[in-house]
């Protein structure tokens, strides 16, 4: 006598992420952020294209991405990231073209011989953040600090940034 169960659909395993999960809403989120910083600068997004703007195409989230703040102060703006684990000698700025990069390598350091992981949750390899600098800054007296794993990056305002801001009478007539 035929089998007559229904039929079983064959489920595919799909292979996880490194590290973590890859959200398509971020890459969604962040293709909206582009759009609207094509039509121009808002007032609710100030810095969102002068000193937010990626240089680079946006990755998944496994790629070793470090957590930054960029904070506007009257007289500078100032940049932190968050790379534990690493000395300053494998961090390196720089600022070309109006463009501040900020890169680094975590490597791994496994001394054992015979160990077995069953977990391992800490991210090793190279990482790059880049951010366009609006022009009123001062590039020449750009300063990095860094301790206990927190990177300080401070870009000072140009002295004259700012000075042509006035109210214009209108006159009647």
């Amino acid at each position: 006598m035929p089998d007559t169960s229904p039929a079983q659909k064959e489920q595919k395993a799909t292979m996880p992420v490194p590290g973590g999960t890859w959200s398509p809403f971020d890459t969604l989120r962040n293709e909206i952020d582009r759009l609207f910083d094509d039509f121009g600068p808002s007032p609710w997004r100030p810095l969102s294209r002068q000193l937010l703007a990626r240089t680079q195409p946006t990755a998944p989230d496994w790629v070793l991405s470090p957590a930054v703040d960029v904070v506007e102060k009257d007289d500078a703006f100032e940049i932190t990231v968050e790379i534990p684990g690493l000395d300053e000698k494998n961090i390196d700025i720089r600022l070309a073209s109006g463009i501040l990069t900020i890169r680094g390598e975590k490597t791994e350091e496994r001394e054992e011989k015979e160990k077995t992981y069953h977990v391992s949750e800490r991210h090793y390899g190279l990482f790059q953040r880049s951010f366009r600098l609006p022009d009123y800054v001062d590039a020449d007296k750009v300063s990095a600090a860094f301790a206990k794993g927190i990177l300080k990056v401070t870009i000072p305002k140009a002295s004259n940034a700012g000075t042509n801001d006035r109210k214009i009478e209108i006159k009647a007539g």
